[in-house]
């Protein structure tokens, strides 16, 4: 296991920042996301730690080493990629064992590194199966222990999962952190979707247009977004905006209920409804329409518990609310939390 450190790192391809002055310091053993969506940097960030791509500007240093420069043979990392790479003609045994056959390994150390990888993920009946063999969610767990045989210092995640159906993405989610549970290597996982990255990390980092906009725990992330693109790209439905001069209110669709929901347990702020449409989802129902009256007419959804006795009437005005420990605000201009602001200014203050 080692600490990664990205100091100041760019990524420049002709006229196109694919990266731009990351920082960013993985601990050890540490579950770290890379989210963000297609073309914000992601993929090419992960590259360059793994050493296939080389940083335009910054360090990285993986351990006590420089890594910036360094092969990728001679980083002792180990990738795994949304296609797995597995050589279909052979075994799950020797697709496992082949790092260490390639390393010149011997006999007995391949059997015992090979046996005790299929057992930590779950594969000691399947050694004898081919790929072709086995469901998404096994292959997955080869090329994971294909990489733990090698003893890496730090696992890179490129998408696994993206080629899954729904369900088997959920089920392989759980596996991969049990895995992570077990094995503690620090691992860092690059997705677009925001459901493996809250479930799978222990800190998240969400990025776009090649720079990082927020880094923090998935609950930080969710109810504490640092600026009006996280709070619409965490959450689905996303986060409410609605536009009322210099600051932008924000609040989640399940916050958002109506003002019979309500105990007397705190202010609330009290919002215009027009429901529009109903989606029934099961355990919940998301209402869609449209806010108005105290506020200026903008989209706006609600999500209610379908064990909630509720029945809106569409097209008509009614009184929704949200609980002001629940609203956040953002600066309209720059799109970042107003509390985040304050809280740079206040330490641009102390540091003079």
């Amino acid at each position: 296991m080692a600490r990664v450190e990205i100091n100041q790192v760019s990524k420049i391809f002709a006229d196109h920042t694919a990266v731009s002055d990351v920082n960013l310091t993985v601990n050890d053993g540490e579950f770290l996301v890379l989210l963000g969506p297609s073309g914000c940097g992601k993929s090419t960030l992960l590259r360059m730690i793994a050493g296939l791509e080389l940083p335009t500007y910054g360090d990285i240093f993986i351990g006590e080493r420089r890594a910036t420069r360094l092969q990728p043979k001679d980083r002792n990392i180990a990738m795994v990629f949304q296609n797995y790479a597995l050589y279909p003609h052979l075994s799950v045994y020797e697709n496992i064992a082949f790092p260490l056959r390639v390393r010149g390994a011997d006999r007995k150390l391949v059997d015992d590194k090979v046996r005790w990888a299929a057992e930590l993920v779950g594969l000691t009946r399947m050694l004898k199966r081919k790929p072709r063999q086995m469901s998404g969610g096994e292959r997955q767990r080869t090329a994971l222990a294909r990489s733990l045989v090698r003893d890496p210092d730090v696992f890179l995640l490129d998408e696994p999962l993206s080629n899954l159906d729904a369900k088997l993405r959920h089920s392989s989610r759980e596996e991969l952190r049990q895995f992570q549970d077990r094995v503690g290597v620090t691992s860092i996982y690059v997705t677009h979707d925001q459901v493996e990255a809250m479930g799978l990390g222990d800190r998240i980092v969400v990025m776009q247009g090649g720079s990082v906009r927020q880094i923090g725990t998935p609950e930080e992330i969710y109810l504490h977004p640092a600026d009006t693109f996280v709070a619409t790209f965490m959450g689905s439905p996303p986060m409410n905006l609605v536009v009322t001069g210099d600051v932008t209110l924000g609040f989640r669709p399940e916050n958002f209920l109506p003002k019979a929901s309500f105990a007397d347990n705190g202010p609330v702020t009290q919002i215009t409804f027009n429901v529009h449409r109903v989606e029934y989802l099961g355990g919940d129902r998301l209402l869609y329409g449209v806010v108005s009256g105290n506020l200026p007419e903008t989209q706006a959804i609600a999500r209610i518990p379908s064990s909630v006795s509720y029945s809106p009437v569409l097209n008509t005005e009614v009184t929704f609310a949200v609980a002001n420990s629940e609203l956040r605000r953002f600066d309209t201009a720059s799109g970042k939390a107003i509390a985040a602001e304050a809280s740079m200014e206040k330490r641009r203050a102390a540091n003079g």
